[in-house]
């Protein structure tokens, strides 16, 4: 599918000369226009675009911002505080970049999701899966960074409790707290590495996501049948066929994206953050942003000791486990059947873990008491029991529904079965019109 001579013509000299030393507009022409695109695709597809605009987004707008912002733990606050009322539309920029963030992580969860349930990362795509995953620890390290940023107290005491975690591990724990904070408090030095590091990341992400584009133009689009494609009539060109259906699915995420910009700019923060830090005064709940809370709903289950490790430890290792168990997701999946379409039992364990998920997150907001810690642990059970446990063995005794021949073949099968489903609307037309 990746393959294929390149249609390209270049129509103009000054195009002919530039094709001849660097094929730029001809790579991007077989990347973006002529490119084969199995023909089936529906909309949960259309988030990987969104998550490159979304990532053109971050980076200009915290380019930007990052002019009028000081890392400094005297002036972080109040520079904060001038971006949004003497800056040009600073305002707008802030809330573009903040809400962004969450906007970013709500299209990467999808895309997440996307990917299991059509078996995205089984052989050939097991390196695209992994890339996937870095960038995901990537955006996890930039937000928790961007957080602290605007010193407020969930700033402050987020970073202080986080940090503090590193020092459950044996041996190295204590130095990489200090080497995280500069220092042995969160404290000025902090601030000046987070605000670097934060600015950092994002064109790291950038560099990892040409590797992932480029890893998945080799292998090929997957799709909801989760079969390859086998010839030509499997597939479409990506411009127009593609190109409009992305946009179609941008201009409505982009329509909730701006909805929350303009109508509820304040909705996905904590109000505490909007309080100046103050390092003598702990606030009532300590809680991440919404996005790392089905991770600190699990860092927070393990309350008992595990043989020698304790439970601070386990905490820690439950809470980078729930991440590093995604890099050997392609191994856990025995069945070889890509699509759950075809899978009915993985189907419906599926969305049991989507809804564990979002039960996860819930639980993170919640305060660490009874029953939130017993639910907290028997969703944390779950989790980890649909990776280590459900994956491997319903592959091997699951029974798959039959698969179609080809791509194009089940295309044809849908379209037929929506033809018979209204027979009747189809005949009463005319005798409607007689």
């Amino acid at each position: 599918m990746s393959g294929g001579h390149s249609t390209y013509t270049p129509t103009t000299g000054i195009g002919r000369w530039i094709d001849a030393r660097m094929p730029l507009p001809r790579l991007m022409h077989d990347s973006f226009i002529s490119y084969p695109t199995p023909r089936n695709l529906n909309y949960a597809y259309t988030f990987g675009g969104i998550l490159s605009i979304m990532l053109v987004v971050q980076i200009l707008t915290g380019v930007v911002l990052a002019m009028h912002y000081t890392a400094s733990t005297l002036l972080a606050f109040d520079s904060v505080e001038k971006i949004m009322r003497d800056v040009n539309s600073g305002w707008l920029l802030r809330y573009l970049h903040s809400n962004g963030a969450s906007m970013f992580f709500f299209a990467v969860f999808i895309h997440i999701f996307r990917g299991l349930y059509y078996g995205s990362y089984k052989a050939p795509r097991e390196l695209l899966w992994i890339l996937g995953c870095i960038i995901l620890l990537l955006m996890m390290a930039a937000g928790f960074m961007g957080y602290v940023l605007p010193w407020g107290q969930m700033s402050f005491w987020g970073a202080t409790v986080i940090t503090g975690f590193f020092t459950a591990i044996p041996l190295a724990g204590e130095w990489v707290q200090q080497l995280l904070l500069g220092g042995f408090a969160v404290d000025n030095p902090t601030l000046n590495r987070f605000f670097s590091l934060h600015y950092l990341i994002p064109f790291m992400i950038a560099g990892v996501v040409v590797l992932h584009i480029w890893a998945l133009h080799v292998t090929g689009q997957t799709n909801p049948t989760g079969i390859e494609v086998k010839s030509k009539t499997d597939t479409i060109p990506f411009t127009p066929y593609a190109t409009v259906k992305d946009a179609l699915g941008m201009v409505v995420f982009f329509l909730l994206f701006a909805y929350f910009v303009f109508y509820l700019p304040n909705f996905l923060g904590h109000p505490d953050n909007y309080i100046v830090a103050n390092p003598l005064k702990t606030p009532a709940h300590i809680v991440p942003e919404w996005y790392f809370l089905p991770f600190y709903a699990i860092l927070r289950a393990i309350t008992f000791n595990i043989g020698p490790i304790d439970s601070k430890l386990g905490g820690v290792l439950a809470m980078f486990g729930a991440i590093a168990v995604l890099f050997f997701v392609p191994w856990l999946d025995t069945s070889k059947v890509r699509s759950a379409v075809y899978r009915p039992w993985y189907k419906l364990f599926f969305w049991l873990f989507v809804v564990d998920s979002i039960l996860l997150g819930w639980l993170g907001s919640r305060p660490a008491e009874p029953p939130y810690v017993v639910m907290a642990q028997l969703a944390t059970l779950y989790y980890f029991g649909f990776f280590l446990v459900i994956m491997p063995v319903l592959g091997l005794i699951e029974t798959p529904r039959r698969l179609p021949n080809s791509i194009t073949e089940a295309v044809l099968a849908k379209n037929h079965g929506s033809a018979a489903a209204h027979p009747a609307g189809a005949a009463a037309a005319p005798e409607t019109k007689a």
